[in-house]
């Protein structure tokens, strides 16, 4: 049975994170992917810090207090390149397949949201950006509840946002740690693991693994 709604993480599920860097590789040179990698882990890792404490701060600020420890470590002191590399953060590519695979969904009568860690305005940049807002009947943030996916407060905001049970959800993520949060409220879960690393968190057992969003669509028939 299709379910109620397909819901996705933004960052690294429909959008990829490493596009920014990308877009300026020319600068940063052979720095450039340990400085996208590390911009990434600290962006999450203080997420999670932040929940745990019960602190919180907007995930834009932390964006960018995670890009300047990436730069930092890695010694990069470039005039315009933190603002170059923050504008296009706003303006993430999203993933080739994602506008087909959200419009096949919403062709077969399934409702399609984010659920992300991102701010209100961040997100809506980034999928007006990507050429996703037109497919999209949601984008809902974590910003009012003031913290971070995994803590299952944030995946109950899909559930009330279509008045459905979680069993009735489709939780579409390429990060394991949310796969699994999203796996142990009750979500149907497919994890998306696009360079084929190994399960983690038990999810070759709990959730089903795709290697893109292409065949999301059938799968949901």
């Amino acid at each position: 049975m299709p379910p109620n709604a397909a819901i996705f993480d933004a960052y690294g599920t429909l959008l990829d994170v490493h596009a920014a860097v990308g877009r300026h590789a020319a600068r940063l040179g052979d720095r450039a992917q340990p400085v996208s990698a590390l911009w990434r882990a600290k962006q999450i890792e203080w997420s999670w810090i932040l929940s745990a404490t019960g602190s919180y701060e907007p995930f834009w600020t932390l964006t960018g207090r995670a890009l300047d420890h990436a730069l930092a470590v890695h010694g990069i002191a470039e005039p315009g390149l933190r603002d170059a590399l923050l504008e296009a953060y706003r303006a993430l590519d999203a993933y080739p397949e994602a506008a087909a695979m959200l419009a096949a969904l919403r062709a077969r009568g399934i409702p399609t949201a984010i659920l992300s860690n991102g701010s209100p305005e961040m997100l809506a940049s980034a999928v007006a950006a990507g050429g996703l807002a037109p497919l999209l009947d949601a984008v809902i943030s974590v910003h009012p509840l003031r913290c971070f996916k995994p803590d299952a407060r944030i995946y109950a905001l899909a559930t009330e946002r279509f008045a459905c049970q979680p069993h009735q959800i489709a939780f579409v993520s390429s990060n394991p740690w949310d796969a699994y949060g999203a796996r142990r409220f009750g979500f149907r879960v497919f994890w998306v693991n696009r360079g084929g690393a190994p399960a983690e968190y038990w999810l070759d057992e709990t959730a089903e693994i795709l290697p893109d969003l292409a065949s999301l669509p059938d799968r949901l028939a």
